[in-house]
């Protein structure tokens, strides 16, 4: 009897972590559409979220880059696009801010934006 992969084993798909260091080249020169959540571990809301972002990743995989920024790891990244508040979304199009959305909202109306981008 041959030992392959489980019928049920998840594939991981990849949310990235983006930092100073690695923005401009997978956000600002990215090809596709980029989702930037703006996060902190101790924010209840944005745990909250998590599930629902890690969702928008699967299902836009190859069509929009999903990643996440912890805004207590990467203040520079939220100086720039002014995050004052957390959860904050920022969908990046051809290196421009083209929306964003602030706190936990519902899937669909993240869903929509990306929509509107892809």
């Amino acid at each position: 009897m041959m030992k392959g992969i489980q019928a049920d084993e998840e594939v991981k798909i990849m949310e990235y972590k983006f930092t100073k260091d690695n923005f401009d080249a997978e956000v600002m020169n990215s090809d596709i559409p980029v989702l930037i959540d703006f996060y902190a571990d101790w924010c209840g809301p944005c745990q909250m979220m998590g599930p629902v972002v890690k969702e928008l990743a699967s299902e836009y995989d190859g069509r929009v880059k999903v990643g996440k920024v912890n805004v207590d790891q990467q203040p520079e990244l939220a100086q720039k696009y002014g995050v004052m508040s957390i959860p904050y979304f920022a969908f990046i199009k051809d290196g421009n801010l083209y929306a964003d959305v602030l706190g936990a909202v519902p899937k669909d109306k993240l869903a929509s934006k990306l929509n509107s981008m892809v």
